[in-house]
């Protein structure tokens, strides 16, 4: 059962799903700043996306690719880990695995009793949210909690509109 605080808009536990781009590590300094703010625990998050069986079938063995990723993102979430003790914020972390991410950090969000969410838009996650939608996106749609959704820069693409401002880029 949830502690119950005496203030309970301020958090206690922030969660952070991180994938390691650029615009999650913006994220990852921002919720360190709010974790050390608030005195909170700050959760880091990876999540491995599960490959359907049909694909890649036979290119890249799944156990493979999960177990190369898992010790990936262990590596970089011990670093993070690291950093974050060094500057006096108490954390911790979990890779998880499944086909969907946002139904992971919403599992996530319900199991570690969370209270925010801190999250970037504009991840690795390349083509993807083209046809699926954003993660950010739907997170920000089902979360019950606090979020805060971190707008990561646009690259320089100078596409121009006839009003001369720069087209939006995904």
């Amino acid at each position: 059962m949830p502690e119950v605080h005496p203030f309970p808009s301020i958090p206690t536990k922030i969660l952070l799903p991180i994938d390691f781009s650029p615009s999650s590590q913006a994220a990852l300094e921002m919720a360190a700043d709010l974790a050390l703010h608030f005195h909170a625990e700050l959760y880091l998050l990876n999540v491995i996306p599960m490959f359907p069986t049909t694909t890649l079938p036979d290119l890249v063995p799944e156990t493979e690719f999960i177990q190369e990723a898992r010790s990936f993102a262990e590596r970089h979430l011990a670093k993070c880990h690291a950093v974050l003790v060094a500057r006096g914020v108490k954390a911790s972390s979990s890779v998880e695995v499944g086909n969907d991410i946002v139904g992971n950090i919403m599992e996530v969000v319900e199991r570690e009793n969370i209270d925010m969410v801190v999250i970037s838009t504009h991840g690795i996650s390349g083509w993807h949210p083209l046809v699926f939608g954003s993660i950010a996106e739907k997170v920000v749609k089902l979360v019950q909690c606090p979020l805060l959704l971190l707008r990561s820069a646009k690259p320089e693409t100078g596409v121009k509109n006839p009003s001369g401002r720069s087209m939006e880029w995904w």
